[in-house]
């Protein structure tokens, strides 16, 4: 065997491998569940004296949950003199004109509410925040971005926690206004659950580095100012600013028990966009404060899961890369030379990168009390989600690790609305008047011809592991042929329907 063909076949099983490890600390979240899932944060003392709040809800474009944002906020239940509202508007559509109307009306009534605008987006949504809060006069500070609901109690109820004064943020759960609408959002729904339920809770509980998830959480404003403040350098400035506060000394705290609802992209070119937003940045994160987190005096144990955490993204470049280079010459070694047919070795691994991830996403379900049925009927859709976000996330990781800058593009949202009167919201303030959803799409579905190829060549191989009975290798092929040609055909099918 040549040195090429040796060095085909260790790689594959150096990146099957690294992917099992991926796998194996999905299983140890889970395992770690056991332990902390009844564990709640110390029940707090409450202020004397409610202390002032900031809201901020950042928003650029976003006309069709524009109204809706404003019309709730004011309804949370706070002292109006300890309250003060900012929207943070970077919009350089007619968003700007909405936000006017709804600012203007409840100024009249006495309500304490800014339209902050910026004359450029210099530094996106970090550079937006950042900006609001040479103007923002609370000692705390809650943001929400626009596609979230707040309960009117979820200020009050959760304020408190800032009685400890080492405690620079509160992160709430986030629930899913549109759950139920599609099996995308379902699916998503699915996914976002297991990090919040298992993945935020274990981290929190046990003491380990967690994140701000961007919003639906409330920080103290002398503790970003302290961490650096707001910064712009990578895509995801929560993660950034999360880690960095608690190395210099600060404590954070996760609620699973205050949800907070927001809405899910809507399509796969909106969920796309967004998933691609989330893994470079966490990578760009991982490069900047990773090194940092070794050097950091605090234990091998939150060193060792502080890299799982921002190396996660990863996983899908990693998986990508064995696949296409790797596995797929292996597979035509092996035919040749017979010694080389190790699939013992193969299945497990397999089994063991793929299998921890689907059970870690199933038992999301259980921790919130959720139906085991449904969630197992799940499974399959979970698999087909992660092989079609495959060549997304592992381009925005690999652009992340080659350092190329890229614009924060927002996540499209519709304003579509389920379970409305649970979360107080009245649809004569809210509604928008009827406009084109087209300039709200997501990006156009670059991605999608490429993922048409790569579909394309897996189903020669599959073709191919037929003819030559590999078996045990068709269910793996098959999966991945289906799941790059549905990817791409859902992107075209969304952009096409969103162009008419």
């Amino acid at each position: 065997m040549s040195v090429l063909s040796s060095i085909i076949i260790v790689v594959h099983f150096i990146l099957l491998f690294i992917l099992c490890l991926f796998g194996l600390h999905r299983l140890s979240m889970v395992a770690r569940w056991f332990r902390y899932r009844k564990y709640e944060a110390k029940t707090p003392e409450k202020f004397s004296q409610l202390p002032k709040v900031t809201i901020q809800i950042p928003l650029y474009n976003e006309r069709m949950v524009a109204r809706r944002i404003v019309d709730s906020i004011v309804k949370l239940q706070y002292p109006s003199d300890r309250l003060q509202i900012q929207i943070v508007d970077d919009s350089t559509d007619d968003t700007s004109g909405l936000i006017a109307e709804r600012v203007a009306y409840y100024r009249s009534q006495g309500v304490d509410i800014d339209h902050v605008q910026r004359t450029n987006r210099e530094g996106f949504k970090a550079g937006a925040l950042k900006e609001a809060m040479n103007t923002a006069s609370g000692e705390f500070i809650a943001i929400f971005d626009a596609d979230f609901i707040p309960h009117p109690d979820t200020l009050i109820n959760s304020i408190n926690y800032f009685t400890q004064p080492n405690i620079a943020m509160v992160q709430l759960r986030w629930e899913h206004l549109n759950r139920r609408s599609s099996l995308l959002t379902k699916t998503q729904a699915i996914m976002l659950d297991a990090h919040f339920s298992i993945e935020q809770q274990v981290r929190s509980a046990s003491g380990m580095l967690f994140n701000f998830n961007g919003t639906a959480g409330i920080w103290r404003t002398s503790a970003i100012i302290d961490a650096g403040h707001w910064s712009a350098d990578t895509l995801t400035e929560d993660l950034d600013l999360s880690y960095r506060a608690q190395l210099a000394g600060w404590k954070m705290v996760y609620l699973n028990n205050i949800p907070c609802p927001g809405e899910l992209p809507a399509d796969m070119n909106a969920f796309k966009t967004q998933q691609y937003r989330w893994a470079k940045g966490g990578v760009q994160v991982m490069m900047k404060m990773l090194p940092t987190v070794w050097k950091a005096k605090i234990s091998l144990a939150k060193k060792i899961e502080s890299t799982f955490h921002l190396s996660n993204n990863l996983a899908y470049f990693v998986m990508l890369v064995d696949t296409l280079f790797f596995l797929v010459p292996s597979l035509f070694l092996r035919d040749k030379y017979d010694y080389l047919n190790i699939w013992w070795l193969d299945i497990p691994l397999l089994l063991m990168s793929s299998g921890g991830h689907l059970i870690y996403l199933y038992w999301g379900q259980i921790a919130l009390n959720r139906s085991k049925s449904r969630a197992l009927i799940k499974v399959p859709n979970l698999v087909m989600l992660g092989i079609q976000l495959a060549i997304n996330n592992s381009k925005a990781g690999l652009e992340a690790l080659l350092r190329r800058e890229s614009e924060f593009v927002r996540t499209p949202k519709t304003g579509e609305l389920q379970n409305e009167t649970k979360v107080g919201i009245d649809n004569s303030a809210s509604a928008v008047s009827p406009i084109s959803v087209t300039r709200y799409k997501s990006a156009a579905p670059k991605g999608a011809i490429f993922e048409f190829l790569i579909a394309g060549i897996y189903a020669i191989v599959l073709l191919w592991a037929v003819s030559h009975q590999h078996w045990f290798m068709l269910p793996f092929l098959l999966l991945l042929t289906v799941g790059f040609v549905t990817s791409a055909a859902h992107s075209f099918y969304n952009h096409y329907q969103l162009s008419k």
